[in-house]
């Protein structure tokens, strides 16, 4: 009974591995079929696309009636409506009009699409300028580079946009971009008032910006390190901007900091050379028509600036650190999944070649005695079954282990009865092959009566 159990547990064992192997074969298989990814890790923003007006990005702005629109057109060449935003160089862009009839419709942003489908039905407006978003005919011109937009964003300025679009409208060359935005040094006062602020709160919202609140949680997951954000609403079209930016980098080093200046974001601090640019051109250039159409709150604009930078730094475009991502255990455990299989099978094949080494292990236990009996056995089962040659092979095999019985019974050296032992062995399987009967070879039957 104990060696029965013996015997059950490695069979046991031999097929929990077979199993084993197989799950482990599947899993990587299956694995195979993934995508891969070659960004440093998931970005965690929330930067997906969202219905409109679902982001405060809709204003209470109206426009008149079309007709009445018209009318205004028809008496003036250029028509501001209420709350519009865009301002421009009247000088130039009256001299890029020369003589033509040019006639511009300036409308606030935020519009919904219907007072927005009106503004289109003036069909006297040669340009339309809807917030910032300048179009004409079929056309429509957008900036294209960091300064165009800050320009745009920052002062209302669609100087750029007009002399474009007139160029395209009248067949001509687009001219050069016209860069008017003028920058100065703050004040003493000015900084002063704003590093106070950033040094008690870490935010600075001046007077007439519509930012509630910095998004905490977006702020750390895009510039870890306690980043500093000064708001300031949309400057004045003629005015030279506050250069914020540089004077704070001074009196807070190693800090990042964020200056908005109405829907224009600039980042300052740690590694900003290169950085900054990418994550602003890569913001403005998907956004930037619907910043220039629509009367975003500050907020929601300074919210996706934030998701931006941080897909930015999970692209691993910049030596940036990155928050911690937990390890995904599939991925990790794939590259020894092939191990864990070849080990598999290989337990499985040691112990499926098990009993056969256990039958040898126990013959050589029990020695001379019991391979004398099981060779006798065998001799005296195959005798009924001889005839001719293979009688002549059996008789020497019963002679040779004759010989062998008289040698143990003798106490003769071992090697000596090993020796008629084999021989014997060696005619009973001469006997085997004359007979036909390989289930007489000694391997064969031996191995049987052992087991």
């Amino acid at each position: 009974m104990h060696e029965r159990r013996a015997r059950r547990r490695p069979e046991w064992l031999r097929w929990a591995c077979l199993g084993a192997a197989a799950l482990a074969l599947g899993v990587f298989v299956v694995a195979q079929r993934q995508s891969i990814d070659v960004s440093y890790g998931r970005s965690p923003s929330s930067s997906d696309g969202v219905q409109e007006g679902s982001a405060g990005e809709l204003s209470d702005a109206t426009v008149p009636p079309v007709d009445e629109m018209t009318a205004m057109l028809r008496a003036n060449d250029v028509v501001r409506l209420p709350g519009s935003i865009a301002r421009w160089d009247t000088r130039r862009v009256r001299a890029a009009i020369g003589g033509r009839d040019v006639r511009i419709l300036v409308a606030p942003p935020g519009l919904d699409e219907a007072e927005r489908d009106r503004v289109r039905d003036v069909d006297n407006a040669t340009i339309r300028v809807i917030g910032l978003r300048v179009t004409g005919d079929v056309y429509q011109a957008t900036a294209d580079s960091l300064p165009g937009w800050r320009s745009q964003f920052a002062t209302g300025d669609v100087t750029s946009l007009l002399l474009t679009m007139i160029a395209g409208l009248h067949d001509e060359p687009s001219p050069p971009d016209v860069d008017l935005l003028r920058w100065r040094e703050p004040a003493a006062a000015e900084i002063g008032r704003v590093a106070a602020a950033l040094r008690e709160r870490g935010t600075y919202v001046g007077e007439g910006a519509t930012v509630t609140r910095v998004p905490a949680e977006r702020a750390r997951s895009a510039l870890p390190g306690g980043a500093l954000f000064v708001v300031l609403p949309q400057q004045p079209f003629t005015a030279a901007l506050p250069r914020f930016g540089p004077a704070l980098t001074r009196l807070f080093p190693g800090r990042p900091i964020v200056v908005q200046y109405g829907s224009w974001i600039e980042y300052h601090g740690p590694r900003a050379a290169g950085f900054a640019e990418v994550a602003a051109a890569s913001f403005y250039a998907q956004f930037g028509d619907r910043l220039s159409t629509y009367a975003y709150p500050q907020s929601a604009v300074l919210g996706a600036y934030l998701d931006r930078v941080t897909d930015v730094r999970y692209a691993g475009l910049f030596d940036r650190p990155l928050p911690y991502q937990p390890p995904d255990p599939l991925r990790v455990a794939l590259p020894a999944l092939p191990w864990v299989f070849a080990g598999c099978v290989a337990v499985f094949v040691v112990l499926s070649v098990r009993p056969g080494r256990r039958s040898s292990v126990v013959a050589e236990r029990r020695g001379s005695p019991a391979r004398l009996a099981g060779l006798t056995a065998l001799a005296v089962e195959v005798s009924a079954l001889t005839d001719g040659p293979s009688d002549a092979a059996l008789t020497r095999a019963i002679t040779a282990l004759t010989a062998a019985r008289e040698a143990l019974g003798r106490r003769l050296a071992e090697p000596h009865v090993h020796a008629l032992l084999d021989q014997a062995e060696a005619e009973l399987a001469d006997t085997a092959r004359l007979l036909g009967r390989k289930d007489y070879r000694p391997d064969v039957y031996l191995r049987g009566a052992l087991a």
